[in-house]
């Protein structure tokens, strides 16, 4: 399953809201309808996520969806959007995966933002273009841990974003398994 649009529209929506967020939203879905997956029961199940998070953030407005996105992923550590740091808090390790990832960044010819390079929407970009072997060693031993810590910050404050990462996590998931993995 090659799907570089379709994790690539994940990873626009994970962004810092910008006054294209709804029309990146729609295009997002319309991705996810029409890709290609093995498991018919987990792509629906990634639809419905993304949709209940369209549901809740279409009323919005950018300002509202402004302040939604940095109460959630900028004030809250729990749920912050930096893979690295839930891998490896502050640690020499994290720094490590920084260059990893910094490595895959420009193997990819994949942009940097303000981000740093752990930031989700890099691991994202990212994932919608390795290879094989690289989807299998990249998403259950780091993009899925990270999102399941990412996850927990959810448990106790509900939030539309919480359908978002778990659409992503099972959509990474389904990544590996339509690569004979998982």
């Amino acid at each position: 399953m090659k799907n570089t649009i379709m994790f690539d529209g994940l990873a626009s929506i994970l962004a810092y809201p910008r006054e294209d967020y709804k029309s990146r939203l729609t295009m997002c879905l319309e991705a996810l309808r029409t890709s290609e997956f093995p498991d018919p029961e987990r792509r629906q199940s990634a639809i419905e996520h993304l949709q209940q998070f369209s549901d809740a953030v279409i009323p919005l407005s950018v300002g509202e969806l402004e302040e939604l996105y940095t109460r959630t992923f900028d004030i809250n550590p729990v749920s912050s959007l930096e893979v690295g740091w839930h891998l490896y808090g502050e640690t020499y390790e994290r720094g490590t995966f920084l260059v990893h990832m910094r490595d895959l960044l420009r193997r990819y010819a994949i942009e940097e933002s303000s981000e740093l390079p752990d930031h989700l929407t890099h691991a994202l970009h990212a994932l919608g273009r390795m290879d094989e072997s690289e989807i299998r060693e990249f998403v259950p031993a780091r993009l899925v841990r990270a999102l399941d810590k990412m996850l927990e910050g959810f448990a106790v404050n509900p939030n539309p974003y919480e359908h978002v990462l778990k659409s992503v996590r099972i959509l990474a998931c389904e990544s590996v398994t339509s690569h004979g993995g998982e």
